[in-house]
């Protein structure tokens, strides 16, 4: 099941709410989630993955794809900013050092 964790951009302050875990919503609906959360290019190449793998891709990526999500987000400058708790959770569930993810309290 997916949780949710607020994560913020230090440099321009824009806050989105990132997620960690399984994604049902990514089961049921597949490429259109990386399209509604802006990444075009991604939504593109699971949508052909999807279709060559005749959406076998789909049900592979639901386990991976908050994951892959949110280390994209961490590159790109967002930081974790919920509460402690979700941030040492958030983490540990995308295998990052949650010093070097989350804002200073």
């Amino acid at each position: 099941m997916a949780r949710a964790v607020m994560i913020k951009n230090p440099t321009n302050g824009l806050i989105k709410k990132g997620y960690f875990g399984f994604s049902w919503t990514y089961l049921f609906f597949g490429w259109f989630v990386p399209l509604f959360r802006g990444e075009l290019g991604v939504a593109a190449l699971h949508l052909l993955f999807s279709i060559v793998t005749f959406g076998l891709w789909q049900l592979i990526v639901a386990f991976l794809y908050n994951r892959q999500y949110m280390s994209r987000q961490i590159a790109a400058g967002f930081r974790l900013a919920d509460r402690p708790e979700v941030n040492l959770a958030a983490s540990a569930a995308i295998g990052a050092d949650p010093a070097i993810v989350a804002l200073p309290a």
